[in-house]
């Protein structure tokens, strides 16, 4: 019997290297070609190391243009998601109505479609009451999926806590302004950072829905999908890749401690 066990826990380790390996490889071969000194191919061994990419990157105004552009996006996208989606949650978890089950699956739908559904049905839409491809075009397609990031932190962070201290809090005097300020803000406070910086490095990384709202702008995904078909630019294209990798992993990274942390201190 101990003999079988041994084996299911060794054969479910192996899996999970494999898997592991399977998911990250990639990454970093993406990661080793950004230092290759050859122009057009992926060779194997790498046929020399070179930094000079990140230097021909660094002068590229086209590339600068997609970055600001998207960090722009992402940015105002992030602010809308946590404005809308706290409102949201807010009103689901204190309220009590017909269709609350079906309101809260309307609010998750946007993330939950394919992209390619949200993108079709969004310029589908646009083009229907005539709005112009613009910055705001894409700001407007990316609220719409970011606020559902938000929405699921701060709705899960309110059902962990406890509403006698809202009560408390409005039997001392306090109006509803202040009830929310000093009580119920800080114990969201870290669902809606975390909320916040899982919106960013979705809005910033985003590319289905993107191609389908952003008209003749290009965002950095835009711009790599655009620039990866032409051979002698590759390497470029790797090292915004590299860049990419580390503004979508941080604030991932930093959401999940934060949310980590925030329950450790809840146990």
């Amino acid at each position: 019997m101990r003999s079988k066990w041994n084996l299911g826990s060794i054969g479910l380790k192996t899996a999970t290297i494999f898997g592991f390996l399977f998911i990250h490889i990639p990454i970093l071969i993406i990661i080793m070609y950004a230092f290759s000194t050859d122009e057009k191919t992926f060779q194997f061994p790498l046929p020399g190391f070179t930094t000079k990419w990140f230097g021909v990157a660094w002068e590229r105004n086209d590339i600068w243009e997609a970055i600001i552009l998207s960090s722009q996006v992402a940015l105002i996208s992030t602010f809308i998601a946590i404005l809308l989606g706290t409102l949201a949650s807010l009103a689901v978890y204190r309220s009590q109505f017909f269709g609350k089950e079906i309101i809260s699956f309307l609010v998750i739908l946007p993330i939950a479609l394919p992209g390619i559904v949200t993108g079709i049905s969004l310029r589908s839409a646009m083009s229907l009451f005539g709005i112009p491809f613009s910055t705001w075009t894409i700001v407007i397609a990316h609220a719409t999926f970011c606020i559902v990031t938000v929405y699921n932190n701060v709705l899960a962070r309110l059902r962990r806590s406890s509403h006698s201290m809202v009560e408390a809090s409005m039997d001392l005097g306090a109006n509803p302004w202040q009830t929310f300020r000093f009580v119920i803000l800080p114990n969201i406070a870290t669902a809606l950072l975390a909320g916040g910086m899982l919106s960013f490095a979705l809005s910033f990384d985003e590319v289905i829905v993107t191609t389908f709202t952003a008209g003749q702008q290009s965002t950095v995904p835009i711009w790599m999908l655009t620039e990866f078909i032409r051979p002698r630019q590759r390497p470029v294209t790797n090292v915004v890749a590299v860049f990419v990798i580390l503004v979508t992993t941080i604030p991932i990274l930093v959401a999940y401690y934060l949310t980590k942390e925030d329950d450790g201190r809840k146990k």
